[in-house]
């Protein structure tokens, strides 16, 4: 994963060379391996890469022939070798991302519907001075955008590079693409999903399993070292089975050998690395443990706060464990890695579904999950692995499979207690009785959130050290402090208090959501379950009468009641997480 940089029609007089390079050395955890600089008149395009493909040659920023066109890109185009092959065009290097720079040339602002991956790029036209900027569907590839007081606009992989000289700044939204041709955004990725209506398609457990075998197969396009980040769980363990048995036949796998290795972090006695050490011995992977203690964690809190750019507490809960393993796996030479992100928001798998009244909110929820995600999961998976120049590929957030399994009749999703568990239609596509992908057990295990499968003494202890940080009074006064996104927990209010010290800016606190959840839901769904409403906690524990060890009651922990209890007429005018459309 790269990091990039661009400022776009600055007042000459307002910027040097020696600045921008300041700036982009911000973002050069993401990308360690090379730095590059454009500038072309009030215009400079930055870039630290991170080289995964083609690591001699493909040096950014990337150019058409007559390099006329430039492109920063953070990110993989899959489809790179079917997109050049369709084009005649003499290419400089065998980067997967210069095809962007020869799509825009013969097809202009419309290109961005042929690419198949995830992305951020953004692209200077010199012949007219015009730029588009654009971010893959889902939001796997971070991206923000802002305003100069001089009337330049700037975009950067990550905030911390626009916080000290921009006026404005937000998040940009997936799926968008920034024209200045058109002075703004608009949405290209449209699919039928997006709108809620409830899909009909029968369930064909086949299409689905052959659907994401492919997603995870062209996920294998790499010239470094990789592996798989293996918790245990259905959907880690789905990847790591799919990669193993198909990497043999795989460039990677001939490169550099069919042998998959697969890393688990956690406690000691935690159950994800019981669990994934099941799932490595079964697959004959090359397994990599590693632990970390409470006090680690602790102590890591300030750095990944810095680096994940956000103060929600489920977010920086899973963030510390996956910051510290990312440290660990880049320390083996390893810089890419694949890993189980998107399922649950697709099939419903988070705990606190198997309240959903009906298909139709059932439905609608997991629409309203995928289209948050880059505020949250892709968020983790991305920023966390980034910070020590590692990147997180997720085959669940591939385009073709998510639209597949988005035209499921969600009838075929739903929960049906002792009958069907969360995600069965997944775990039904790949019981293969002749050739099982993994062990029965594996398959039909109950969900966990990362931030738990670690080792529950990792939750409790947060917000034990929490109550020790943050007094009775600070929680009295949180709503004066904090009016925006009022911390209702002690465990939140010290995370925030983390957070605005190194993001003190309006707009960045503003990046960041908020809203009552209870086991990672919406604000809307909170409503299925009258009890939730007083539980209001981000672990899977929280689902009461679902999890094996659900909390008994928020009396039995006190760090999650609420600065002032929320009432049902509350909950229905909490706002949801705002999506651009």
């Amino acid at each position: 994963m790269c990091g990039i940089l661009a400022i776009l029609g600055y007042h000459e007089a307002h910027l040097q060379r020696s600045k921008v390079l300041d700036l982009s050395r911000r973002l050069r955890h993401r990308g360690p391996d090379w730095s590059g600089l454009y500038h072309h008149q009030n215009f400079y395009l930055a870039h630290e890469r991170l080289a995964i493909v083609d690591p001699a040659s493909g040096d950014q920023p990337l150019y058409n022939e007559d390099k006329s066109i430039v492109v920063a890109v953070n990110g993989e185009v899959y489809n790179h070798e079917a997109l050049k092959a369709s084009m005649e065009h003499n290419y400089n290097t065998q980067s997967d991302c210069e095809v962007i720079a020869h799509l825009y040339e013969d097809f202009g602002e419309d290109m961005v519907q042929k690419l198949d991956g995830m992305f951020s790029f953004v692209l200077l036209d010199t012949r007219d001075n015009s730029f588009i900027a654009a971010r893959d569907p889902i939001g796997i590839t971070p991206l923000y955008f802002g305003w100069g007081s001089d009337g330049s606009v700037w975009f950067a992989s990550e905030m911390k590079a626009l916080v000290d000289d921009c006026e404005r700044f937000e998040t940009f939204p997936p799926g968008h693409l920034y024209s200045s041709k058109a002075g703004g955004l608009r949405r290209w990725y449209n699919p039928p999903w997006f709108s809620e209506s409830i899909p009909s398609m029968p369930y064909n457990p086949l299409a689905l399993r052959e659907a994401f075998e492919k997603a995870v197969v062209k996920r294998l396009m790499t010239d470094v070292p990789f592996g798989v980040l293996l918790s245990g769980g259905l959907d880690s363990s789905l990847v790591a089975s799919v990669a193993s048995r198909h990497l043999a036949s795989t460039k990677a796998g001939r490169q550099w050998g069919p042998q998959l290795h697969t890393f688990c972090v956690g406690l000691k006695g935690s159950p994800d690395l019981k669990a994934a050490k099941e799932v490595a011995d079964y697959l004959g992977t090359i397994h990599h443990e590693f632990y970390f203690t409470i006090q680690e964690g602790l102590d890591a809190l300030r750095d990944v706060i810095y680096h994940i750019e956000t103060y929600d507490v489920t977010t920086i809960r899973a963030s510390t464990p996956m910051f510290l393993m990312s440290r660990k796996i880049k320390a083996l030479g390893v810089k890419m890695v694949l890993s189980g992100e998107g399922s649950d928001e697709i099939f419903g798998g988070y705990l606190y579904f198997h309240k959903a009244p009906n298909k139709e909110e059932f439905h609608r929820e997991t629409c309203r999950k995928i289209k948050s995600l880059y505020l949250y999961d892709c968020l983790r998976a991305n920023k966390a692995t980034s910070a020590w120049g590692v990147e997180a590929r997720v085959p669940f957030l591939d385009k073709e499979f998510v639209d597949i399994a988005m035209s499921i009749d969600p009838s075929e999703k739903m929960i049906r207690p002792g009958e069907r568990i969360e995600k069965w239609i997944m775990r039904r596509a790949f019981d293969d009785e002749e050739k099982p992908y993994l062990p029965k057990h594996i398959l039909y295990r109950q969900k966990e959130q990362f931030s738990d499968g670690v080792g529950y003494g990792w939750i409790d202890s947060l917000k034990a050290f929490a109550t020790k940080q943050v007094s009775d009074r600070m929680m009295a006064n949180a709503m004066f402090v904090y009016p925006h996104n009022t911390p209702q927990t002690k465990e939140a209010y010290y995370y925030r208090m983390l957070f605005e010290r190194v993001f003190p800016q309006e707009s960045a606190r503003l990046s960041v959501p908020g809203g009552p959840s209870v086991a990672c839901s919406t604000a809307a769904a909170v409503a299925w379950d009258e009890a939730w409403s007083k539980n209001l906690d981000p672990s899977g524990r929280a689902a009461t009468g679902v999890h094996a060890d659900a909390y008994e009651s928020s009396e039995a922990h006190p760090q999650t009641s609420t600065v002032e209890e929320i009432s049902k007429e509350q909950l229905k005018l909490c706002p949801q997480v705002v999506v651009a459309s």
